[in-house]
């Protein structure tokens, strides 16, 4: 892609409006919280402080609004505390001759590493940068100054208050995912009617993942149908592709198979009906067409035999638990906990994720780090912004370096559109607010209510697109510093100024030192390698040692494989929007070829949620000779990722030498379902392994489609 033509691309993005908005009460609630904070400092305090209130009370609020399963009223909190600190240093600093650029810059090489722990405390610490430099413009005094910062602070606590007291869709964001979770299962076995080896996408389960993470009180009070869904969600899954494979599962033509095509098409409703009553809580409804508890035992027609029979009455049984679930809010249905006891994931307080966020970030100290680069990014334009309008005597000279502040991300296709959408954005507000003031002159209170009301449409336009939403927090700011003295219109025509200055700086220093996704495709490719040879093996070790307690040990390598696919999905999404002719980030590997390897890659974690649908149980035979395939599988994967960074030829002679002997224990073995899946997934496995190293060599003929094509990342 040209610079052109992504840079057309992503302005497009960026000033292009969705008509879904955020929920009007949360956005009353957010707004109502800025105004009890606003209206009292402004009688108290005057202008001044009630700017540094307000501005505190916007952002925490703004916090409570970004993809979280947290409590919001502690994010308030956490927010507001990150205000009052930002607020209180900048002030001291001001007072001291050259302190306030140094902080300035300290304060953003700190901002640009948050994002190592997460999107939201990203935005919160781009934010608490933003008040810093609007709130510090005059040098106070050290107690003037912790006057402002704990107002600021105030501005977090008023917000979580009200969070507590005026509750709203408290367990919404939990049944959104939850439902999301069934809904793709539902397509899942829509597309495996047609497309026996299709893939599911991950996003849904990684989202639910993370909003079933409850704190205790959460635990004890959420609704009891959402007790163990989650986990009959994860076992269905491996269910449903283990029923359509035509290896492990149902023939590839006959009855047999326009039977399984039938079961499937039967689940796909009921699970479409699960998705329905989770999302709405209402009593759920099976349609007449799904008989989702007779699916292994068709009243006529042909039955399914072998594993595929024994898949689909393991279908059935799930199906069944999960209507049980929803209709008794049975607290004993499976749940798989990953952290903490009693059956249910708990989140820890924030407080107790310091020492968690603090290795995140230490991982992130290495000039290699994408987080590293955006935090020495970010810096330089911050403070370079602060030092032209300095420089060329703005009088609101924090104006350019705040904008430059909002707009950088860590990705281009992000900070290029969001750069877009904040000129464009803040120049309509700025001159709006403006006019109003021109025209109006209205008073402080009139003021402070234009800018309550302002942040009511910020917060309600969240979901719309970024530029509506600046427009919006660009006249709160407006009418916010209209309560102190100035010449509005002189004030508008540099604002507006200090905008393109700061956007423009920030567009041209990622230009000039860009963090492209395209160079870590490779990275990405070679962790997903490494992570689904793990989850394959610790499956096969299974079969081997059925006694033996490996339930956390699949666990844990499912989630590495499959958070190693999403990250990569995520970043071939952002390396397309990327200008310029980058090829797969493998020395000699074309991007057809990565995505080649892409596709092999995804068939070998396939066939691994084929044989973890047929995991045998405590007391079954063991199936000799799995555990050294197995072992020899984790190596040859994991010293296959190193080569491709390296350079250096994927092979997997090792593992072909280790089939020879499994096949040959497999054959002196008794005959059993077992046997038969681990015999066909360790065929399928081989295939996969080869298609590997053809793709790498540039002579396969494997391409996506052969094996479904992946869904790319939500």
């Amino acid at each position: 892609m040209s610079w052109f033509a992504a840079l057309r691309d992503t302005a497009r993005t960026g000033l292009t409006l969705d008509r879904a908005l955020t929920d009007p009460k949360r956005a009353a609630r957010g707004a109502v919280a800025v105004a009890l904070v606003l209206f009292p400092t402004l009688a108290v305090g005057g202008p001044r402080l009630a700017t540094s209130a307000a501005m505190g009370a916007f952002i925490a609020g703004t916090a409570t609004f970004q993809r979280s399963f947290r409590p919001r009223a502690s994010l308030a909190v956490a927010a507001g505390i990150g205000l009052g600190t930002s607020t209180f240093l900048g002030y001291l600093a001001a007072g001291v001759p050259g302190a306030f650029p140094a902080l300035l810059a300290l304060w953003a090489f700190g901002a640009g590493l948050a994002w190592a722990v997460g999107p939201t405390a990203g935005v919160v610490a781009a934010n608490t940068l933003a008040v810093m430099l609007v709130v510090v413009q005059l040098p106070v005094s050290a107690l003037a100054a912790f006057g402002h910062g704990l107002v600021c602070s105030l501005g977090g606590l008023a917000q979580a208050a009200v969070i507590t007291l005026w509750p709203i869709g408290s367990w919404t964001v939990q049944r959104e995912a939850l439902a999301d979770t069934y809904a793709e299962l539902a397509d899942y076995a829509r597309r495996l009617r047609q497309d026996p080896t299709a893939h599911v996408d991950p996003a849904p389960f990684m989202t639910a993942r993370r909003a079933a993470a409850l704190t205790p009180w959460q635990d004890r009070h959420r609704p009891p149908e959402m007790r163990g869904l989650r986990g009959v969600a994860e076992r269905i899954r491996p269910t449903l592709a283990a029923l359509a494979d035509p290896k492990v599962g149902a023939p590839e033509e006959g009855p047999e198979r326009d039977r399984a095509r039938a079961v499937l098409a039967a689940a796909a409703e009921a699970m479409d009906a699960l998705a329905k009553a989770v999302r709405t809580g209402d009593p759920l409804q099976l349609p007449r067409s799904a008989p989702a508890l007779t699916l292994a035992v068709p009243v006529e027609g042909p039955e399914l035999r072998g594993a595929a029979r024994r898949a689909a009455r393991r279908l059935a049984g799930l199906l069944r638990k999960a209507a049980d679930t929803l209709e008794r809010g049975d607290e004993d249905t499976i749940s798989t906990p990953v952290v903490g006891t009693g059956g249910a994931l708990r989140k820890p307080p924030l407080f107790r994720m310091l020492p968690v966020a603090a290795r995140a970030l230490s991982r992130q100290l290495q000039p290699r780090s994408a987080v590293f680069q955006h935090a020495v990014r970010l810096t330089a334009v911050v403070t370079l912004a602060y030092l032209l309008a300095r420089l060329a005597g703005f009088e609101h000279g924090y104006w350019a370096p705040m904008t430059a502040a909002m707009v950088m991300r860590p990705d281009f296709a992000q900070t290029y559109s969001r750069g877009v959408a904040r000129l464009a954005g803040t120049t309509v507000g700025v001159a709006v607010s403006t006019l109003v003031v021109q025209l109006a002159h209205p008073g402080e209170c009139v003021l402070a209510a234009l800018a309550v009301l302002c942040i009511g449409v910020a917060y309600l336009t969240l979901r719309t697109g970024y530029a509506l939403m600046t427009v919006g927090v660009s006249s709160y700011v407006v009418f916010l510093l209209g309560l102190q003295a100035g010449n509005p219109l002189v004030t508008a025509v540099e604002r507006v100024g200090l905008t393109l200055l700061g956007g423009s700086v920030a567009l041209l220093v990622y230009a000039l030192f860009p963090t492209w996704q395209t160079a870590r495709l490779g990275e990405r490719l070679a962790e997903w390698l490494a992570a689904a040879g793990r989850y394959a093996a610790a499956v096969l070790d299974v079969y081997e040692h059925p006694a033996a307690p490996r339930g956390r040990e699949v666990r844990a390598a499912l989630l590495d494989s499959r958070e190693a696919r999403s990250e990569l999905l995520q970043a071939m999404q952002r390396a397309d929007a990327e200008p310029g002719r980058h090829a797969s980030g493998l020395p000699g590997v074309s991007r057809r070829q990565l995505d080649r390897a892409r596709a092999a890659v995804g068939h070998l974690g396939r066939v691994a949620v084929l044989l973890e649908a047929h995991l045998p149980v405590a007391d079954a035979e063991p199936v000799p000779g799995t555990a050294e395939f197995a072992e020899e599988l984790r190596l040859a994967t994991a010293l296959a990722a190193a080569a491709l960074l390296t350079d250096r030829p994927v092979e997997f002679g090792a593992v072909r030498e280790a089939h020879v002997r499994l096949e040959e224990r497999l054959a002196a073995a008794p005959a059993s379902v077992q046997r038969d899946v681990v015999r066909s997934s360790a065929r399928l496995l081989l295939q996969a392994l080869r298609d590997l190293e053809r793709a790498l060599r540039g002579g396969g003929t494997a391409t996506p489609t052969q094996y479904g094509q992946e869904s790319t990342a939500r």
